[in-house]
C-alpha cells in the first residue's frame, strides 16, 4: 500500500494546521539533531510559527563539552563568554524582560546619582556612552512577514 502524494499547498482548516506544523516542526528537529550526531556536522535549524514563536537547535560539539581537547586558552575563552551569553540570556527571557533593560536602568541610577555627587554637575551630558554602535547590514532575523493569501488555481493531475 501506497501514501498518497500531499499536495504542497495552504491547509485551510486552523487545528489541521496547527497540528501538521508540529509534528513537522518535531520531525525537522529530530532531523537536525540525528544529522549532527551521525555525521559529524555542525547543524542550526531557526523555525517561527505562523505566530511568530521561535524554534529553534543548535549542534555545538564544543558548546556541548566535547572536543575541547584541541581548543586553544582563546578559543576556550570565547566558548565561555558564548556560554555565558546565553545562559543570561535565558534567563531574561524567563524573566519575561530584556537582557539590556537591566543594564539601562542601573545606567539611570548612575546618572541620577552623578549629579549630586559630582561638582561639575551642569557640564554633564544627556547622550547614552555606551561602547555600542548600530551598523545597518541587509540580514534580517525575525518572523516572515505577514503573507499576502491569494487563490491559486488547482495543479493539473
Amino acid at each position: 500500500m501506497v501514501r498518497g502524494k500531499t499536495q504542497m499547498r495552504r491547509i485551510e482548516n486552523a487545528t489541521s494546521r496547527q497540528v501538521t506544523f508540529s509534528k513537522r516542526r518535531n520531525g525537522l528537529l529530530k532531523k537536525a539533531f540525528e544529522l549532527s550526531v551521525l555525521c559529524d556536522a555542525e547543524v542550526a535549524l531557526i523555525i517561527f510559527s505562523p505566530r511568530g514563536k521561535l524554534y529553534e537547535f543548535a549542534s555545538s560539539r564544543r558548546l556541548l563539552g566535547e572536543g575541547l581537547e584541541s581548543c586553544t586558552i582563546e578559543e576556550l575563552q570565547e566558548i565561555e563568554q558564548q556560554l555565558e551569553r546565553s545562559v543570561s540570556s535565558v534567563r531574561a527571557r524567563k524573566c519575561g524582560a530584556q537582557p539590556w533593560q537591566g543594564l539601562k536602568e542601573k545606567e539611570k541610577e548612575k546618572e541620577k546619582e552623578q549629579p549630586e555627587n559630582s561638582p561639575n554637575s551642569e557640564d554633564h551630558d544627556d547622550h547614552d556612552s555606551s561602547p555600542t554602535s548600530d551598523v545597518e547590514t541587509e540580514l534580517f532575523i525575525g518572523p516572515p512577514p505577514a503573507r499576502r493569501t491569494r487563490r491559486l488555481p488547482p495543479l493539473p493531475n
